[in-house]
């Protein structure tokens, strides 16, 4: 699409909302002008017009959280923008993984419970922020910071206890490494920053 069909305002600005290409979070809405939108096009890397700073900025630029551009979408009056990113770090200057943390109606914001396999949908989110965030402590940070091998590790023993407790025929051991085996997959696919929706949109297609 030629740049010139875009609506931009009457400040020269256009709203991008910036959503993780893998997990879907929403990570931050920032504003594009023109040069920025056209640097981001060019770089393949998030840029942005500072309203308050009256200045373009490159995302990452002295954090080195800079944030991979896979897709840029506009909305159907083209006067809004969102970017699918793969995330190099933190999207919020606080540290946190999206700027989206906070409720006006929960106390703490409650996941969406809706639909058979909202806890994938759930689980997909809090790895993505584990490995952004990287919580001392936390078993997911473990993962991430020891890296692929270590990460191929677990998902190989895992898959050697879920067959070892098929053959014990335990139904309660099954649903627990079962568990288990899923949990360690999905640190996988968000180390190899594949969605669950790659994954399911798979499966659609070889079943058809």
């Amino acid at each position: 699409m030629n740049l010139e069909h875009l609506q931009f305002d009457e400040n020269g600005l256009i709203p991008a909302i910036v959503q993780d290409a893998a997990s879907k979070d929403v990570l931050t809405l920032a504003y594009m002008d023109r040069t920025s939108l056209e640097k981001t096009l060019a770089t393949g890397e998030t840029w942005f017009y500072s309203r308050s700073r009256q200045a373009l900025w490159h995302k990452g630029e002295t954090s080195g959280h800079t944030q991979t551009v896979k897709d840029l979408r506009f909305d159907c009056d083209q006067d809004a923008l969102v970017v699918l990113v793969e995330p190099k770090g933190p999207a919020c200057h606080t540290g946190a993984y999206s700027c989206f943390n906070d409720s006006l109606i929960q106390e703490e914001p409650v996941p969406n419970e809706s639909g058979r396999y909202s806890i994938l949908n759930q689980l997909e989110s809090v790895i993505a922020s584990r490995e952004t965030e990287r919580p001392e402590g936390a078993y997911t940070t473990y993962l991430f910071t020891e890296g692929i091998d270590k990460i191929l590790k677990k998902v190989g023993e895992e898959a050697s206890e879920v067959i070892i407790a098929a053959k014990n025929r335990s139904v309660e051991e099954m649903e627990w490494e079962v568990s288990d085996l899923i949990f360690h997959v999905l640190v996988l696919l968000r180390e190899q920053n594949i969605s669950i929706d790659q994954v399911l949109a798979t499966l659609k297609v070889r079943h058809q």
